[in-house]
């Protein structure tokens, strides 16, 4: 018997555009023998089934087409940034106890505040660029002059909690970092001053099955001064190269310490971690609990790469989270 599955997708942040295009194409490619899929667009005034057009009840999270009551028995969360990607979405399906594809609701909310994830992980070992957090209606004068004392410029200004890059900056000097604070501060109350590190940006996608296995590394090239919104979305503003064309040692690392940072915060599902690569070490940036997932996306790309059939993985992925729940 078909499983009732339902792919999340909009949300409340400024990443709405992408997770409908990544939504959709997710549910595009969902197996038609195993699932009958359904597509759920999520704002702050209304949750929509999008086919039948009718309003979901939150209170059990199901919904009524042609007089008939639906219920779920897995969502796909394809929400980036809130509510799909800080614990939200998954606090609400906990407690419904209905099984979804990403991290938990803990781990959730840790990666997505990147100053204390990227600490936590120190912890463990893993390198990351310096940085202090800034919080609205905090007074962050001394904090900003003692930041500059100690990282040269340029460094970068951005939301601690958000995607895209939107709202980020790449700073040269003081006169720009209290305009490049308020944009931030549009996207998020905490806003991270952090050290640029001048190297490779690389990336690379992890993904659970029976074990963890990371994909093979990605090189990013902008042709703008770092990775922005406009280049991640424009491809003819980037350049990606699979397999990056670093030292085969580097490439095995890279796969290594994401492996090991996807159990450090034990995740689940599919993920993305992303690195800057100087002098043979590789600093962290951040890890994306919801990357994209459109055919134009890097980690459909990988997959390609690597001869992972996104069908038959999205498959496992959902039909291992209802069995865990029962």
């Amino acid at each position: 018997m078909k499983k009732n599955v339902a792919v999340l997708y909009g949300g409340f942040s400024s990443e709405a555009v992408i997770s409908i295009k990544s939504g959709k194409y997710v549910a595009s490619i969902l197996d038609e023998k195993l699932f009958d899929v359904f597509e759920i667009l999520i704002d702050k005034d209304k949750w929509t089934e999008v086919k039948s057009n009718s309003i979901v009840d939150r209170h059990d999270f199901s919904v009524i087409i042609d007089n008939k009551k639906i219920t779920f028995d897995a969502v796909v969360i394809e929400i980036h940034g809130n509510p799909g990607e800080n614990g939200i979405l998954q606090s609400y399906f906990d407690l419904l106890q209905i099984p979804y594809n990403t991290t938990n609701a803990l781990v959730s909310a840790l990666t997505f505040n990147k100053y204390f994830c990227n600490n936590y992980l120190k912890s463990f070992g893993v390198l990351s660029a310096n940085s202090v957090v800034v919080r609205k209606n905090e007074n962050y004068d001394q904090k900003l002059a003692n930041f500059i004392d100690q990282n040269s410029f340029p460094f970068f200004i951005k939301p601690n909690e958000g995607g895209s890059s939107f709202g980020t900056t790449k700073i040269f000097n003081e006169q720009q970092t209290y305009k490049a604070i308020t944009e931030a501060f549009e996207h998020s109350n905490e806003v991270i001053l952090e050290q640029f590190i001048k190297g490779i940006e690389l990336t690379c996608g992890v993904i659970k099955n029976n074990f963890v296995k990371a994909l093979t590394p990605m090189e990013i090239r902008s042709k703008h001064e770092f990775f922005d919104y406009e280049s991640k979305y424009n491809s003819e503003l980037n350049e990606e190269i699979i397999p990056a064309p670093v030292a085969h040692n580097i490439i095995e690392e890279c796969k290594y310490i994401s492996e090991k940072i996807y159990e450090y915060l034990n995740c689940n599902g599919i993920v993305r971690m992303d690195y800057i690569l100087k002098e043979n070490m590789l600093y962290f940036l951040e890890v994306n609990t919801v990357p994209g997932m459109t055919s134009e996306s890097i980690v459909p790309k990988m997959l390609v790469y690597d001869k992972i059939n996104i069908t038959d993985l999205f498959s496992d992925i959902i039909l291992t989270s209802i069995q865990q729940k029962h």
